[in-house]
């Protein structure tokens, strides 16, 4: 799955044109590589989010095409 569509998918970002942005901006890491929006995500992989001076890490748990709301937060478990 794509970064932009999991960061979307997954409700982290809420618009797959932010999450397109973010990435183009160099604010996704996954695994300390800087991600460009199609960059694949797989399961057990840790991504950063710079948003301003505060940095978001996950791990991806699980990948969903179609994810109702109340589900979305299995999808990855925060680090820090």
């Amino acid at each position: 799955m794509r970064i932009d569509k999991f960061l979307k998918n997954s409700r982290i970002i809420k618009r797959r044109t932010s999450a397109k942005q973010a990435c183009d901006a160099g604010r996704v890491l996954i695994n300390g590589s800087q991600a460009k929006p199609g960059t694949d995500v797989n399961e057990g992989d840790i991504i950063e989010i710079i948003y301003g001076d505060k940095t978001m890490k996950i791990v991806v748990k699980e990948l969903m095409d179609h994810v109702p709301k109340n589900k979305a937060e299995t999808m990855y478990k925060i680090v820090k």
